[in-house]
């Protein structure tokens, strides 16, 4: 994604297939969670025997070894021309493991926390003398925030838009966060909703950190586009080279598309996908004509 242009650019496909043994683990987990028992209340504390494991030295599965696979290829092919900071994904990325994918590729992580994700302020009380010293405090309430952390409202029509930034502990991460809280407020009903992004940059600032996760929704534009007008719907590859090309070649189209259109929106800012197949296609049918006559003319 770039900044300045303001939009994506695709640059490796792969298509993703998942072992039997991974489906097979995936259905056996959803199924386990279905059918938990309620377990019944036990003492407060460690059980007996059991160690820690360290947050920072997590397992990678197959699902995050592949992504760390392809995020390698491209840091390699892109080494030295591309400068890359930030790794975007969606909230379903948004935990601890996919934060270790992203540090162990030298890359910030900027994503989307759940909705019920359990926050807490750093604690910053006295020391309470006795075993070690005490890490999260109050836990967090998006609807009564500190003014503190306070960095923009806005009202548009009846909804009122607050924006809070600070750095926060969640449980499950082993390092602070820098998190985004963008709480929206209905002045008419007063229903309340909330978004909570995360990254392990703690000095990004809060515009920038939303414009990035913003700037990803221009990949799904991309898969619609594909779909709609480049034939990826049509293709009836069914052998894994097959279906990585014409995977690859009708996101490349995008590419393409966007460099014929740059020239054109300079004049005709309108200028949208139909218009440059009406064009090109005007160009094939005056070029077939041209090869039917029985004497080609002059060029013009």
């Amino acid at each position: 994604m770039s900044v300045q242009a303001r939009r994506a650019f695709p640059v490796r496909v792969e298509q993703v297939v998942r072992s039997e043994a991974e489906k097979a683990a995936s259905q056996a987990k959803a199924a386990a969670q279905q059918q938990k028992p309620s377990t019944p209340s036990r003492r407060p504390g460690r059980p007996k025997g059991r160690r820690s494991i360290p947050q920072a030295a997590v397992p990678l599965t197959p699902e995050w070894s592949r992504i760390t696979a392809r995020l390698d290829a491209l840091l390699k092919l892109i080494a030295g021309v591309i400068p890359l900071t930030y790794l975007v994904l969606d909230g379903h990325f948004g935990h601890h493991n996919a934060l270790h994918m992203a540090r162990q590729s030298h890359l910030h992580l900027i994503s989307k926390l759940r909705c019920d994700a359990a926050l807490y302020f750093p604690y910053a009380g006295p020391y309470a003398g006795r075993g070690p010293r005490r890490q999260y405090g109050s836990q967090v309430d998006d609807g009564n925030m500190p003014a503190k952390y306070l960095k923009e409202t806005t009202v548009e029509g009846h909804i009122q838009t607050r924006v809070y930034q600070a750095p926060l502990l969640h449980k499950a991460f082993a390092q602070p966060l820098n998190v985004v809280i963008i709480s929206k407020l209905n002045l008419r009903t007063h229903g309340r909703a909330h978004v909570s992004l995360l990254s392990r940059d703690l000095t990004l600032a809060y515009a920038p950190l939303v414009d990035d996760y913003r700037l990803r929704f221009h990949i799904e534009f991309h898969f619609r586009a594909a779909k709609q007008y480049r034939g990826v719907d049509d293709f009836m590859n069914v052998t894994p080279t097959g279906v990585t090309n014409a995977a690859n070649l009708t996101l490349f189209l995008v590419n393409v598309a966007y460099h014929l259109q740059a020239d054109v929106r300079q004049r005709d800012p309108d200028d949208s996908i139909l218009d440059l197949k009406a064009d090109c296609r005007g160009y094939t049918y005056v070029e077939e004509t041209i090869q039917m006559l029985p004497e080609k003319p002059e060029p013009v």
